[in-house]
């Protein structure tokens, strides 16, 4: 959960990284640190806070000379975030500098061992330890650097993804992986390391993802090699061109990435399902499912693991397969799968969601079903993640980057992906009407436009936004596949505008949230249309006659909620399957604006990291 830079080659390091952080700043940001080598010397800054605090510390604290260096951005696992826990971290010899995404678990017991042969620690934090036992194997062993960094990595229990420089080796960096994600760019005469394409997109469209248990020294003048970590065996870099546009990482004029990456989603939706969805032919391709249909038809229940806001996509798909398809389906935390003792077989299929396909407890969760022999579909937006690396089969989101650590266009093209192959088992099983597939389809394709409309009440939410941004809770109440949508709402708000929420099923109210409401309690009500509108129309009525605010999202010209709501949220009619990827438009934007005028960071939440690659 931290950003990870690096650079070796024949331009001037310190920009390079510094515009990396500033790209992976989403990654972690309560502090950031830089390593650069001037041909004599590692001169080394960080400090607490964001890139920029540390722009500004290292002009006046360093030379920033060098065609060399390494940086991080660190959201805190071991040690408070301060300057000292701050990365890069040197040796005790101050020849070895490290940079660290992920978790030491044995650092305690291999820093005793250090202690005890005269090493001595600065910082609280399981890196420097790391990078001592580096230092310590390479004088014992009288290895080089590589070699003295597998060995090392072999008596540590854990996660990471690092970069290591060696002053004495001013021609190389070595990096490895295991659980945490790493790339490698290759340019002319150059190098370039980060934790994803980011950092390096403008100079290079050729990189190489590390597997996990890989690492390789990454030396000028030489082809990368790759080797395992725990074998020695030589594997060759797969080199992958990438297709990450640069207009795509930068803000397009908006005041946050989230705002801008709420307004993508009308062509992130249509990019998901461009090419699978052949509305006037009633075709859905979906290449992972068709070279594998028979595993889909013939599970006996599809379980779903994913975290967070893809969990909540996973909610709403539950109701599509089991509505659509009539298949069993059982959604789980993968952070409580993984530890359960789930009971899977090889009749089961396992559907892993996650935006960034990097989530530790997902990956976990995907190793446990693989070694019970379920069959493994993975959904994720990035290109040669770990978990596209790692499952049977899958699909891409194409929601193309996603820089705002609150998910929103995640959670759609989620959504979508999932309503697709749904739809396309469906049809295999002939569990409804040829005429009811293509009116699916055909609306499916319309989703887009609709999503456009649904964001023309902007306007509206942020003079409601107004009104309750001083309020301390929120209750956010939906039945139905909109549910879920509930849930993904009070999670929004939670995360950028530190308000206490909560979502629930709109009949449970009755079963303790209705004692919370008053006349200071707003709460947020999904009552389109279609599905239990009565039900939701009653459920107002009851919160109405308590006093509480209210705030509805309905279908267009509704009238019935209206004359009960204090604030109407209007969104295009559609059925209540696709019913999701509407009102959770308005959901986004009103927490968005809540925020913006709590005065609260809202790309980068406090003690939020974007991906999750540490348990």
């Amino acid at each position: 959960m931290c950003g990870i830079v690096g650079y070796i080659g024949h331009r001037d390091a310190y920009p390079i990284i510094m515009k990396g952080l500033q790209r992976l700043e989403y990654r972690g940001y309560d502090s950031a640190g830089i390593a650069l080598y001037d041909g004599t010397n590692i001169n080394l800054s960080k400090t607490k806070g964001k890139v920029a605090d540390l722009s500004g510390k290292a002009k006046g604290e360093i030379s920033l000379a060098g065609r060399v260096g390494i940086g991080h951005t660190r959201w805190a696992t071991h040690g408070v975030p301060n300057d000292v826990n701050s990365h890069p971290h040197y040796s005790n010899s101050g020849n070895l500098v490290i940079i660290h995404n992920g978790i030491i678990e044995n650092y305690d017991s291999v820093r005793k061992e250090l202690t005890n042969r005269g090493y001595t620690f600065h910082s609280d934090t399981d890196t420097e330890v790391l990078v001592n036992l580096i230092e310590e194997v390479k004088k014992q062993e009288n290895v080089k650097l590589g070699k003295a960094v597998q060995i090392a990595l072999n008596q540590v229990v854990g996660a990471y993804a690092i970069a290591v420089f060696d002053r004495s080796k001013p021609d190389e960096i070595v990096v490895a992986r295991l659980g945490s994600p790493l790339a490698i760019g290759i340019g002319e005469d150059e190098f370039f390391i980060a934790s994803d394409a980011s950092p390096f997109i403008e100079f290079t469209n050729n990189a190489v993802y590390l597997e996990d248990g890989e690492m390789a020294i990454v030396r000028l003048g030489k082809e990368i090699r790759l080797r395992k970590i725990k074998n020695d065996a030589i594997t060759y870099p797969n080199v992958l061109e990438l297709q990450l546009n640069l207009e795509e990482i930068e803000k397009g004029g908006y005041d946050h990435f989230m705002l801008k990456e709420i307004y993508e989603q009308p062509r992130a939706i249509k990019d998901t399902f461009r090419g699978r969805l052949l509305a006037d032919q009633g075709i859905i391709r979906m290449a992972g499912i068709d070279q594998n249909l028979e595993r889909f038809l013939n599970a006996k229940r599809i379980i779903i693991v994913a975290c967070g806001t893809s969990w909540h996509a996973g909610l709403v798909a539950e109701y599509i397969f089991e509505d659509l398809a009539r298949i069993p389906v059982e959604v789980e935390y993968a952070s409580e799968f993984r530890y359960r003792n789930p009971v899977i077989t090889e009749n089961d299929v396992l559907i892993a969601i996650s935006q960034s396909g990097e989530t530790a407890d997902t990956l976990a969760a995907i190793k446990l079903a693989k070694e019970n022999g379920a069959f493994v579909f993975g959904v994720c937006n990035v290109v040669g993640s770990s978990i596209a690396r790692e499952t049977d089969a899958g699909a891409y989101t194409h929601a193309g980057p996603e820089i705002g650590v609150a998910s929103t266009k995640a959670f759609t093209t989620q959504i979508t992906v999932l309503t697709l192959l749904a739809l396309k088992l469906a049809k295999e099983k002939g569990a409804f009407t040829e005429s009811r597939f293509h009116e699916l389809l055909t609306e499916i394709e319309g989703i887009p436009q609709k999503v456009e409309r649904a964001l023309e009440s902007n306007t509206l939410i942020e003079i409601i936004s107004e009104v309750y941004k001083d309020s301390t809770n929120f209750l956010y109440l939906g039945r139905g596949y909109n549910f879920p949508v509930a849930l993904e709402g009070a999670l929004k708000l939670k995360e950028i505008s530190y308000i206490h929420a909560e979502g629930y099923p709109a009949a449970e109210m009755k079963h303790g949230p209705i004692a919370l409401i008053d006349e200071q309690m707003p709460v947020v009500v999904i009552a389109t249309k279609k599905g239990h509108y009565e039900k939701v129309v009653s459920n107002i009525q009851e919160i109405k006659s308590r006093k509480g605010k209210i705030i509805a999202i309905v279908t267009e010209g509704d009238t019935q909620v209206r004359e009960l709501a204090d604030h109407v949220i209007e969104v295009p009619e559609s059925s209540e399957n696709l019913s999701p990827l509407l009102t959770t438009i308005p959901l986004q934007l009103l927490s968005y604006h809540i925020a913006v005028m709590r005065g609260c960071n809202v790309d980068q939440p406090r003690n939020l990291a974007k991906s999750v690659t540490v348990e």
